[in-house]
């Protein structure tokens, strides 16, 4: 077969409709009952013998808001890549990345359990929305103008509203594409492209800035951004391996993915763990050397009793061990290593984001009686991680419903 020949594929290869509504189904009943419980044990906790006004709830759901999070913005990204190259090879693939892109209209309404709050005056999560504070704290008087709750809420509803027009674009533009054929929409697409990413990666940061960096309002980070990135665009390109093989081991889109594509899709993961690390490094050596209050309060809390394991075990297995287990030809094409992988990256992309908030906890002296020193996992950390995910994966399947699973009229 020649280059530009296509592989002649059957109308079941290319669709999903009976099995996405089995897993819409099922996952929006795990996240409705995940989502029940982790209230149920917030509520319980706040009016139990030793009260933590909520604070174990908030702080869970948080972590669980930005993982899954994550996996969309970094999928939203891949799409826009694509296109902004021009690339060939990812054709079959970008499919699976817009239908996870798509999903961010459902975060955004999951972003109200953190927002909500806010705006009636909680500052449970987000200390600088206690106003009493403003009057002896001089740092948290010159950050007012954009710490206010009015600002950072119009910020997050301006994010979701940027993304959710990009990914729902990218989304439409490519499904017209599959019933119209031509160049029309393709060049659309990379049309738009350009702008889209410069704004895509302004508001990725501001988004890590407002939802992980002002958890400690005094630190200041001109990184963090980008580490949060590192660590999305690792996970998104995890997530659509999984995909993939999920669908393969389906019979679907059999013909469309072949190794080729998970190879360079083991690629980006690999290059994203490195670059994950040598971010998180340069991080930390500039808060270290520069040794200013401003910035080693973040690892102050970070570096108590069970939390030095915690990070021991972090930089070890999100980057020493998938480092040399990644590097070699033979894993990145190997499928069965390369699912387990990203199965693997998937989970420490989670305990990443549990190191970067939860010691906020504590780190203010109000921990409600929690121990600093102490990594104090909770059955709220697997309820909201359930309850959001499975609303999450819900919209994903929605999204796959009476699509084709890759866009066959692409001209490349």
């Amino acid at each position: 077969m020649s280059a530009h020949q296509t592989p002649e594929i059957n109308e079941t290869e290319l669709t999903f409709d009976q099995p996405a509504g089995k897993i819409m189904k099922i996952a929006g009943l795990v996240g409705i009952i995940g989502l029940a419980l982790s209230f149920a044990i917030g509520n319980g906790q706040a009016h139990g013998d030793h009260p933590d006004h909520w604070a174990g709830f908030f702080y869970s759901y948080l972590v669980a808001f930005c993982y899954w999070l994550s996996i969309c913005l970094g999928c939203l990204f891949f799409v826009t890549l694509q296109h902004l190259v021009k690339a060939g090879w990812s054709v079959v693939v970008r499919r699976l990345a817009e239908f996870v892109a798509a999903a961010i209209p459902a975060l955004l309404v999951l972003s109200l359990p953190i927002l909500v709050p806010l705006m009636m005056g909680d500052h449970t999560l987000y200390h600088w929305n206690d106003h009493s504070l403003l009057a002896t704290d001089p740092l948290l008087e010159i950050k007012e103008p954009y710490l206010n709750m009015p600002f950072f809420i119009g910020r997050c509803f301006f994010y979701f509203l940027f993304w959710t027009a990009l990914s729902q674009f990218m989304l439409r533009n490519s499904i017209k594409q599959d019933a119209e054929g031509g160049v029309k929409h393709t060049n659309l697409m990379q049309l738009a492209s350009a702008p889209s990413m410069l704004v895509l990666a302004l508001t990725i940061t501001f988004a890590a800035v407002d939802y992980i960096m002002t958890l400690q309002y005094h630190w200041f980070s001109t990184i963090i951004g980008v580490y949060f990135f590192a660590g999305a665009f690792m996970s998104a390109n995890s997530v659509l391996v999984l995909m993939a093989r999920g669908l393969q081991s389906q019979g679907r889109i059999t013909k469309l993915v072949n190794v080729e594509h998970y190879h360079d899709l083991g690629k980006l993961m690999f290059a994203f763990v490195f670059f994950w690390g040598y971010i998180g490094f340069s991080q930390f050596m500039l808060i270290w050397y520069a040794n200013m209050p401003e910035g080693t309060q973040f690892y102050l809390p970070r570096q108590q009793g069970e939390w030095v394991t915690f990070m021991r075990i972090l930089i070890i297995g999100h980057f020493f061990i998938p480092f040399p287990g990644l590097i070699s030809r033979h894993a990145k094409r190997r499928l069965k290593i390369l699912t387990g992988w990203a199965v693997y990256l998937l989970i420490f992309q989670y305990m990443d984001l549990y190191y970067l908030i939860m010691p906020a906890r504590t780190a203010h002296g109000d921990g409600h009686g929690a121990d600093p020193a102490v990594v104090s996992l909770s059955i709220l950390d697997l309820t909201t991680w359930l309850g959001v995910g499975g609303i999450f994966v819900a919209a994903v399947a929605w999204n796959m419903r009476g699509k084709q699973l890759a866009p066959v009229k692409d001209p490349r």
